[in-house]
């Protein structure tokens, strides 16, 4: 079967960047390892930069994205709520894109543990994986750190449809930091399929290349960033209010947003900024700014906090706690009690409490650019993945 591509990665964000960034790095692992690749994505229609997935066939099904952070109402490209015609539209070119590409490997990103909107397309796909002839392997790639539901029959779903249709569970994250369990106590049934792969980042890479450079650009500079942007104007705008109550007031500071922040939103923090404060959308360069940055002020998610971990940067984090959101908080707690970071709990951001967080990392000092865990979990991934394809052709 060598007409056969070795992976299918499926994944759908909804809400922030991060998925996709991170699966992004996945798929440029397993293209440089010479898996071949089809990257199918249902993205939220937005730009994400720096994706970089040259050489590497990109599948882009009808755009989706959540209504709010509740993730209770799906909207298609026109922001309407989908309905079963759009549903029909999005699962049958999903099915045909695996009947084409006849992958060894069908990955999801975070399903069984999350998208339960998408399986209206995620439950055919799989079926249609597990009846192929041979049958491909079904694989999860999830983060560190599972969101667990409020309601036990949410978590009872999500174990019954892992061990029925899933043959792996890449998680992306160190078992010396975080274990399944401390997140997912339900794990044990999953531990024979199990592989920790440490953090997929390629955020030592960047701050390595940024040092050699030379660039001096944001040297000395207060760096805020709230991800996509989707949830994190509270943050921005806290931040300009904490500007003059810290020790770091005189500093330039430069907010970058992301893409998900609507336009007038923007305009408005934009216009909102002092002397001396940059505003400007997020850029590639994210953790070269960071190498040179005196404080890094962000949310909580997995890829940032790689990146100024790795930057050695001192940073101060603001967890998204939002609706039912739990991921950022546990993660930046256990980076907080190793002071790897300074936490300021969102319940109550005030500038007055941003502006003492500000003072107590600076006192701390910051990671020194020493993680102490893995981070190639993307090579790792790709590494294990071609191992098992071996195995199965031999």
């Amino acid at each position: 079967m060598t007409d056969r591509i070795d992976v299918l990665l499926y994944v759908q964000h909804l809400l922030g960047i991060g998925h996709i960034r991170r699966a992004a790095v996945l798929a440029r692992a397993f293209h440089q390892a010479g898996l071949k690749v089809v990257f199918v994505t249902g993205r939220n229609g937005l730009p994400v930069n720096g994706l970089e997935l040259a050489g590497i066939e990109v599948v882009q099904l009808p755009p989706a994205r959540t209504q709010d952070e509740s993730f209770a109402v799906i909207l298609d490209e026109d922001d309407r709520p989908i309905d079963e015609a759009w549903m029909a539209r999005r699962r049958d070119l999903l099915l045909e894109v695996y009947h084409r590409s006849k992958p060894r490997v069908v990955m999801t990103e975070l399903y069984p543990f999350g998208r339960r909107k998408m399986r209206f397309e995620l439950e055919p796909l799989i079926e249609a994986a597990r009846a192929d002839g041979p049958p491909a392997l079904v694989a999860c790639s999830l983060r560190d750190i599972v969101n667990r539901p409020e309601r036990p029959e949410k978590t009872a779903w999500m174990v019954d449809r892992f061990t029925r249709q899933f043959d792996l569970l890449y998680l992306h994250g160190d078992p010396r930091f975080f274990r399944l369990e401390d997140s997912f106590p339900e794990s044990e049934a999953m531990a024979q399929r199990l592989h920790y792969t440490g953090y997929v980042t390629e955020a030592a890479q960047a701050v390595a290349a940024a040092r050699a450079s030379g660039e001096t650009t944001g040297s000395g500079e207060v760096l805020v960033s709230a991800g996509g942007g989707a949830v994190g104007a509270a943050v921005l705008r806290m931040a300009l209010a904490a500007r003059p109550l810290s020790p770091l007031a005189e500093a330039p500071w430069r907010l970058l947003i992301g893409p998900n922040l609507p336009e007038p939103e923007f305009r408005s923090i934009a216009d909102a900024a002092p002397e001396g404060v940059i505003v400007e959308r997020a850029r590639p360069d994210f953790a070269a700014l960071l190498t040179r940055a005196r404080l890094s002020i962000s949310q909580g998610g997995y890829n940032t906090l790689m990146e100024v971990l790795a930057s050695g940067v001192p940073g101060v984090v603001v967890p998204f706690a939002g609706g039912t959101e739990t991921e950022q908080t546990q993660r930046a707690r256990v980076l907080a009690e190793r002071d790897l970071i300074t936490l300021v709990d969102e319940t109550t951001l005030s500038p007055e409490t941003l502006a003492q967080g500000i003072a107590r990392a600076l006192t701390q000092g910051g990671a020194h650019g020493k993680t102490p865990f893995h981070l190639g979990g993307a090579e790792e991934t790709a590494r294990h993945l071609r191992a098992l394809l071996k195995d199965a052709a031999a």
